[in-house]
């Protein structure tokens, strides 16, 4: 037996396929039924990675008893909240509106015109621990449908009213002034745990755009606490539970201060995010261990998380054979099994694996509380030498990993997220000198605007050869982004090309003229109660700040004023909100940090397949420059090629030796130097020049 969601694509959705209860998915169907039987809709979303989701359906969608109830008196409607970020905007709205907190799955109690009028997250299906029973809340729900509609009703308008001024706030434009900055990184300062890293308190999220950001404003006012902040957090991540230690990536956040317990999901987005935060600090510090981290990320997304198409699936479960975290955790015994007595004994010690188990059941979960050279000194080894050990140990213990029972996997391909993918490989490519990076980051955009388009309009989700939904602003600005980053990377400016349509698709459809800013839906996007503007960063940046940050960095490329413009109107609409909530808005401060540079344009004529040029690349890849824009052509290919590029490469034709180098601001330039060596010392004047000019 299988409900309507059996027709889905969705793995979250086809997961509830075989529920009892009569799901619909969003759409005409189930909304007409709503109307026509004038039954209330019950809203339920959710995702695939999402522990307590599948908590809720084996208790509560998989019981005879609670699918009846739901059958009789609701049209009940299954949403995944990653293939339908609109509606979860606006739903999560209201459930932090009428219980003051939010989460998933989220449970919203709909009238049929789709108005909210009561909601939460889990219940448990019978009453416990002072929290109402499903089965309650259901039989409450009817009852108040049947015989107190009309309170209901005014709840729902009164809600709706208030979700209305949240999705879009009335934004006061202000001033674009450094302060911002200082006032964030301040902000970031107080909240620091000096113990632990990362901020606040548990449960703790690593913050990759706020890790950004200390980056920047290190680099731009010096402070050698800003550069802490960012590489102790960075460290104790990596050194963390929340860490895979064995194959790499990152989970999505810790339950405790110490980084120690993980909700053990694999989130695309985090693993894309953290990428760029590790290249910054490798190059800012030097240190291998932050190379050595962003390349295990990315060899953990190519390795499991790619599609054969090219595309890169959404995330993998928490769970594994019904137990949160059983796929990672091992005992003693495990390990001795497989390493043997004296090697287990070892690699125990350093990845802090007990008899009594640091997590549920005398189980462990690998983490180093210890760094290396202080296990070298307790053990009396040669730190080179116990490396290599765990080196192997950790790679017999990943191949006996592969033999269990894995978590699900999420592998529907979503535009923006990969957006975000293709941007840190693209960067880790050039930082790690890793060819396989740069291939995957084009073979994935490649497969985008190849196989999610649709009439010319990009679509948001992919899975099995289907793609299909309207794409939001987050997919067309982190796409747009990816590709300018993409060209950077590799100098092919058929990605100029496609990054300019999508970025001007993204001003046509998704832009306010009036009130500045960017909705989160196209213009001729399906009409929902509320139209809103995203401009606060969840795990994700905001489509707002994305939309800004593209908008910058292609405005300075290609000349467009009416880029630039709109950027400048989007940063002076976010003022207010980047001062009352400089931790909720990390990547429009970077955004704002690109507009307030120094920005330097970066042009090199040269051909990046001979020796001197391509080794003039690397070494300024190798440095940590923020903001800078960088454009390359060959000499005989300088007045050809893309012509949104024109006005960068005029002029630029000195017919001298490769490489010759211009480092130019608001398209005005110093004078060429040519050549390697010449390059080379060009780049290190240009890292101080930055760094210093603000301070």
């Amino acid at each position: 037996m299988s409900n309507r969601l059996a027709n889905e694509t969705s793995p979250y959705l086809l997961g509830h396929a075989g529920n009892p209860v009569a799901w619909y998915p969003w759409g005409e169907e189930a909304l007409g039924l709503a109307r026509s039987q004038d039954k209330p809709i019950f809203l339920s979303i959710g995702y695939s990675a999402c522990h307590w989701c599948h908590v809720m359906e084996h208790e509560s969608f998989e019981d005879e008893r609670i699918a009846g109830l739901l059958n009789e008196g609701f049209i009940a409607i299954k949403v995944d909240r990653e293939e339908r970020p609109d509606l979860d905007q606006i739903y999560m709205n209201a459930v932090q509106l009428m219980t003051g907190r939010g989460g998933w799955p989220m449970s919203v109690f709909l009238t049929t015109d789709l108005k909210p009028f009561y909601g939460g997250t889990y219940w448990p299906p019978t009453a416990r621990g002072g929290m109402p029973g499903f089965d309650q809340v259901l039989a409450a729900i009817a009852d108040a449908w049947k015989n107190r509609r009309q309170q209901a009703l005014d709840q729902a308008e009164s809600l709706t009213e208030h979700m209305e001024q949240i999705a879009a706030p009335q934004l006061e434009h202000g001033e674009l002034q450094s302060g911002l900055l200082d006032h964030a990184a301040s902000a970031l300062s107080r909240s620091f745990d000096r113990t632990y890293g990362g901020f606040g308190e548990a449960p703790k999220f690593p913050h990759p755009m706020d890790l950004r950001l200390l980056a920047h404003r290190w680099h731009r006012s010096g402070g050698d606490d800003l550069l802490h902040m960012l590489t102790m957090t960075l460290d104790r991540m990596a050194a963390g539970g929340i860490y895979d230690q064995l194959g790499g990536g990152f989970h999505r956040y810790s339950v405790d201060e110490r980084w120690l317990v993980p909700h053990f999901e694999k989130m695309l987005y985090d693993n894309a995010l953290l990428v760029p935060c590790y290249l910054d600090a490798y190059c800012i510090t030097g240190d291998a261990e932050h190379a050595h981290v962003a390349r295990e990320i990315c060899d953990y997304v190519l390795r499991e998380m790619t599609d054969p198409a090219g595309g890169f699936y959404s995330t993998q479960d928490a769970d594994s054979e019904g137990e949160e975290g059983k796929f990672f955790v091992w005992t003693p015994g495990e390990i001795e099994a497989i390493l043997g007595a004296a090697a287990a004994r070892t690699f125990s010690y350093v990845y802090d694996v007990t008899p009594e188990g640091n997590f549920e059941h005398g189980q462990s979960i690998l983490n180093r509380p210890k760094t290396l050279a202080q296990c070298a000194q307790v053990l009396g080894r040669d730190t080179g030498e116990l490396a290599r050990e765990l080196g192997d140990g950790r790679a017999k213990l990943l191949a006996e990993r592969e033999r269990r029972v894995h978590p699900a996997l999420d592998d529907k391909v979503l535009v923006a997220w990969n957006g975000l993918m293709i941007d840190a490989l693209a960067q880790a490519a050039g930082v790690l000198d890793e060819p396989r990076y740069l291939a995957a980051a084009a073979e994935a955009a490649d497969f985008i605007l190849g196989q999610m388009q649709a009439d010319g309009r990009l679509l948001h989700s992919w899975r099995q050869g289907k793609a299909k939904l309207a794409a939001y602003l987050d997919d067309y600005s982190c796409l747009a982004n990816a590709l300018v980053s993409l060209y950077e990377a590799d100098f092919d400016e058929r990605w100029i090309d496609a990054a300019t349509e999508l970025t001007d698709q993204m001003l046509e459809l998704f832009h306010d003229p009036a009130l500045g800013g960017f909705f989160f839906t196209a213009s001729d996007h399906e009409t929902l109660i509320t139209r809103p503007k995203d401009l606060y960063d969840n795990a994700v940046p905001s489509g707002n700040s994305m939309a800004a940050m593209v908008l910058l960095r292609l405005g300075k490329l290609t000349g467009r004023d009416d880029y630039l413009s709109t950027a400048e109107s989007t940063l002076r609409a976010a003022v207010a909100l980047m001062q009352q909530a400089p931790r909720g808005t990390g990547q429009m401060l970077l955004a704002l940090d690109f507009f307030l540079g120094p920005t330097p344009e970066i042009v090199v004529v040269g051909d990046v397949r001979q020796a001197e040029t391509a080794a003039a690349l690397a070494d300024l890849r190798h440095r940590f420059v923020p903001n800078k824009l960088l454009a390359c052509r060959r000499a005989d290919r300088i007045a050809e090629e893309s012509k949104a590029l024109a006005l960068l490469f005029a002029g630029k034709d000195v017919g001298s030796a490769e490489p010759t180098v211009f480092v130019c601001e608001h398209f005005a330039c110093q004078e060429p130097v040519f050549g390697k060596e010449e390059s080379v010392a060009q780049w290190r004047a240009l890292v101080r020049s930055t760094s210093e000019q603000n301070r």
